[in-house]
């Protein structure tokens, strides 16, 4: 199974986009206070990973154990949102 990335703590307020250009399957989305990541359309290619200003960034295998929280936050912001919603809330 390929990886997934997973956004962390440090993107908290801060909400850079720059990661969100580079992405080639559009799969960050404005989660309020903070990017997230689709873990079911992220292809773990890591080209977020450098253009993040605040190394918030991990992959899925990588995040630290202090951020750990952060797997599930990203994985279950998509948990009952319409396709609808999720176009609104999409980061190109």
């Amino acid at each position: 199974m390929v990886g997934f990335m997973v956004v962390t703590s440090p993107c908290i307020g801060t909400k850079d986009t720059a990661c969100a250009k580079v992405c080639p399957v559009n799969c960050f989305f404005d989660a309020g206070e903070m990017l997230v990541i689709d873990p079911h359309d992220c292809i773990g290619c890591g080209l977020c990973i450098p253009e993040c200003p605040v190394s918030a960034i991990f992959m899925d295998s990588d995040v630290p154990e202090q951020e750990q929280a952060f797997i599930a936050r990203n994985r279950d912001f998509f948990t009952g949102k319409s396709a609808e919603e999720l176009d609104r809330l999409r980061v190109t």
